[in-house]
């Protein structure tokens, strides 16, 4: 299908330099120096502190800029880890931190840095959601510590201002654009560690992604570019997996594509709010923040295929678009939603993972406080339509067991 593409953009570049492949991991004590970092603080989760090595290596490469390492980052980033993180980093006089794993430990580096600079207790930091009203983000101007970003996995999380955490009363997001990295390290050594169940839950909820976006009707001619790289780089990605490979040049793609991703923001890509991507979105991060031994990939490909089942039909454009990014032709509009929710259920199953809640183990009893979560996720419902449609939507998530 024609697509409306415009030359009338601008493009923000943000300062980041990016070392990859062979050896990369070896160039991090340069960067301590440009960024004028004399203590480190380096940030992991237990895993990667007690079965790679990669803190040792980091320590080597930094030529005495290390300051010490905390490896208790669990899953989700819980808010507690954090402020032991940033606890450690103020008792040891850090002037930097390098997050070293995926988004977990990228996410709580940024925070660490806003409660390192920041007064107040976490709650207060974080954005704020009125009942009615938008969204409050506190205004958080102190300088913050640079942040290196030596990844395990690739994860739209590596270059990102906005940092979700973990609480015991609601889930906190913290967004400041000084928490950006100053450098990015895809250490082919570094991204071999990652296990093979996380690479496909990633790749799966990347997959997802891409195939979603390709529901634009209208971009700049970068972003549009930048949706056709991202899709066809993550089908390789799901290709290769699906076959059982699961080398060092899928790894090294998973870190290209959801930089990428991020890349069509600063390309003019406005999003592709679809009520698939949006009610998915809500419903997964609900499922992987109740169900804590769930990966949010994982959540995403159980619900994703019967989501857009039932909800596809309210942005026939989009999925047009999509079916077309897919090569399927239906032969009735009718039968589209139907149709693509078959096919990504295929392609996602095709990796090894459950595409129903009932395949995934999770009772039927999660879905009334799953369903009251998401209808107050105001990423996924900035404009508060959700409450208006709560009937419908119970029934929509009934249909994903």
């Amino acid at each position: 299908m024609e697509r409306e593409i415009s030359h009338d953009f601008r493009v923000v570049s943000r300062p980041c330099r990016i070392h990859s492949g062979t050896g990369a991991l070896d160039r991090i004590g340069e960067e301590l120096v440009r960024a004028g970092v004399s203590r480190a603080l380096v940030l992991c989760g237990r895993s990667v502190a007690e079965g790679t090595g990669l803190p040792d290596r980091i320590e080597a490469a930094s030529d005495g800029r290390v300051a010490g390492v905390f490896p208790g980052v669990r899953k989700d980033t819980p808010i507690e880890d954090v402020e032991a993180a940033a606890a450690m980093a103020r008792e040891a006089g850090a002037d930097g931190l390098i997050a070293l794993g995926g988004g977990t430990v990228v996410q709580a580096a940024r925070i660490a840095a806003i409660l390192l600079a920041e007064e107040g207790p976490p709650e207060a930091l974080a954005t704020q959601y009125p009942e009615d009203g938008p969204a409050i983000s506190p205004r958080l101007m102190a300088p913050k510590l640079p942040i290196l970003n030596a990844l395990t996995i690739g994860t739209t999380a590596q270059d990102r201002g906005g940092s979700p955490a973990k609480a015991p009363a609601r889930r906190l997001e913290f967004f400041d654009p000084k928490t950006r990295p100053a450098a990015l390290f895809w250490d082919r050594e570094a991204l071999a560690t990652a296990p093979v169940a996380m690479l496909k839950a990633t790749a799966a909820m990347t997959w997802w992604r891409a195939v979603l976006d390709m529901g634009y009707l209208r971009a700049t001619a970068l972003a549009d570019l930048n949706r056709r790289e991202v899709f066809a780089i993550s089908e390789r990605i799901r290709r290769a997996l699906a076959a059982g490979d699961d080398g060092d040049a899928v790894r090294a793609d998973l870190c290209l594509v959801t930089w990428l991703m991020n890349r069509a923001a600063d390309d003019g890509a406005g999003t592709v709010d679809t009520w698939a991507s949006r009610v998915c979105y809500a419903f997964s991060t609900e499922l992987f923040h109740r169900h804590g031994e769930v990966a949010q990939g994982v959540a995403v490909a159980a619900l994703g295929p019967n989501v857009l089942r039932e909800t596809g039909h309210r942005d026939p454009a989009a999925m047009q678009a999509i079916a077309a990014a897919l090569g399927l032709k239906p032969r009735r509009a009718g039968d589209l939603p139907a149709l693509l929710a078959d096919r990504i259920r295929a392609d996602l199953a095709a990796l090894g993972l459950p595409v129903t809640l009932r395949e995934l183990g999770i009772p039927k009893d999660s879905a009334a406080p799953m369903l009251a979560r998401a209808l107050k996720n105001f990423n996924a419902d900035p404009k508060r339509e959700f409450a208006r449609e709560e009937d419908w939507l119970s029934r929509v998530l009934a249909a994903c067991w």
